[in-house]
């Protein structure tokens, strides 16, 4: 791993953080924090053991792929920026609690800015919305609002949309239908129509970046469709939402759904995808902010001491962890969210190694792309050629093997076997998938490709 600039830097800013809270009187050495004044004799021994304890967590954090380097390129994991690692850690020694203003001042101001800057790049000045733990629950926040809003209707997605839409559906005891994908994973509007003709649909699910293969959906057709049958529209970007910097690049179907993005009636976005922070940051907005109607709710003691809107008023959650708003806020001041900077660079050049692979693999006879055309965000997938699915499935587990042998790290996934080769019949089966998100995996892309031949032509041979 190269030298990491983190330990220095935030040694000097907790240094800083320190002098803010001189005034207070000195701490027991036992609680560890950064005010604390250790005892005379019980310093050394107390930071041997904490040593030791550390050296036995690097061992056992040996036991993983290597998700911070370009030759991990299977899941969508994507190494936090170290700004937002020093700012997360230096939140710490505060450990602010979002869910009210008194458990996190500073850092519940800095997530509403934050939460400003994502609203804007979706076009939204005015809106309702927050940070949360994870995308899976700023999606059950969106299907719950949509819940309310048509009570007992029914939920659609796509097949290819993330399956815990389905379980939040029966958590929150809303039906859900899944509407078929066509040969590019896209949900096919043939299908939908003909559910939302039986007149009993409350939202649909709209997937701008799909987590198998980066798919998205119609958003701007499934617009034209709202206006005939009324429904509201959920826009999971959990993973694509930051594509809308860089959309005018993508190609014409994809960039026509990012620009109708302002249309919907909520969205998420999960920070610790593309948006370079710690797991967990997931953001979800509504467009009406008129829906926090629905998350009144009256404490005894959190919200005593501002008349200012309390974080904890708008979201299910109640304990959040106020370092990940200190983390992206930080994140947004070194990288702004503009179309042509730093972070949008960073996007283009993870599409442009996933254009250049896809274009590899067309123009190599063992492998098998997408039949429809090429990836629409930076997930690749792919089969082996092979006389039969039962055949191309084994050769893809082998290559994987091969490959991590190689120290280069893909994943595997089940699509349907028609997406490769026409009239193949029902079936699924087993390919390759790489996510290609770091913005280095672009001047890495020719020794991943040297892996996955070398991988492939071992595997061939026998």
């Amino acid at each position: 791993m190269p030298l990491d600039p983190v330990p220095a830097l935030l040694a000097r800013a907790t240094e800083r953080l320190e002098r803010h809270f001189a005034s207070l009187p000195p701490l027991a050495a036992s609680t560890g924090n950064f005010a604390a004044t250790p005892g005379p004799g019980s310093a050394p021994a107390a930071q041997a053991a904490l040593e030791e304890v550390l050296e036995a967590v690097a061992t056992r954090l040996a036991d993983n792929y290597p998700y911070f380097h370009p030759l991990y390129a299977g899941q969508m994991l994507k190494p936090p920026h170290p700004v937002a690692r020093a700012a997360y850690a230096l939140a710490m020694a505060i450990n602010p609690n979002n869910h009210a203003r008194d458990g996190g001042r500073a850092s519940s101001e800095m997530e509403i800015e934050a939460v400003r800057h994502i609203a804007q790049l979706f076009g939204w000045t005015e809106c309702l919305g927050h940070l949360t733990s994870s995308g899976t629950l700023a999606n059950l926040e969106a299907l719950w609002v949509a819940g309310l809003s048509a009570p007992g209707k029914r939920i659609l997605a796509s097949a290819q949309a993330h399956y815990t839409h389905n379980r939040i559906s029966a958590v929150l005891k809303l039906p859900f239908t899944p509407i078929p994908a066509d040969d590019r994973g896209r949900m096919d509007l043939n299908a939908l129509e003909d559910e939302l003709r039986r007149g009993d649909v409350g939202a649909v699910v709209v997937t701008l970046g799909t987590t198998a293969m980066g798919a998205v959906d119609p958003l701007h057709q499934v617009l034209a469709l709202r206006q005939r049958y009324g429904f509201r529209i959920h826009v999971d970007a959990a993973y694509g939402g930051y594509f809308r910097l860089i959309s005018a690049a993508l190609d014409e179907p994809a960039r026509l759904a990012y620009a109708a993005l302002h249309q919907a009636d909520s969205i998420v976005v999960d920070p610790h995808k593309h948006g370079l922070q710690p797991y967990g940051c997931g953001c979800i907005l509504f467009r009406d902010p008129s829906v926090g109607r629905f998350y009144k709710h009256d404490s005894p003691y959190t919200y005593f001491t501002s008349h200012q809107l309390h974080l904890g008023e708008i979201s299910l959650e109640c304990s959040r962890a106020g370092a990940s708003a200190v983390a992206l806020w930080a994140t947004h001041q070194l990288l702004p969210l503009l179309p042509h900077g730093e972070f949008a660079r960073g996007l283009g050049q993870g599409r442009a190694a996933t254009l250049d692979l896809d274009l590899r693999l067309r123009l190599d006879a063992r492998f098998e792309p997408l039949r429809a055309g090429p990836p629409e965000l930076d997930i690749v997938v792919w089969k082996l050629a092979a006389p039969t699915p039962r055949q191309a499935a084994a050769l893809a587990q082998s290559v994987f093997a091969a490959c991590a042998a190689r120290d280069l790290h893909l994943a595997l996934v089940e699509l349907p076997l028609t997406w490769f080769q026409a009239g193949a019949g029902a079936g699924t089966v087993t390919c390759l998938r790489s996510v290609l998100m770091k913005p280095e995996h672009q001047a890495w892309l020719g020794q991943i490709w040297d892996k996955l031949s070398a991988a492939t032509t071992e595997v061939l041979r026998g």
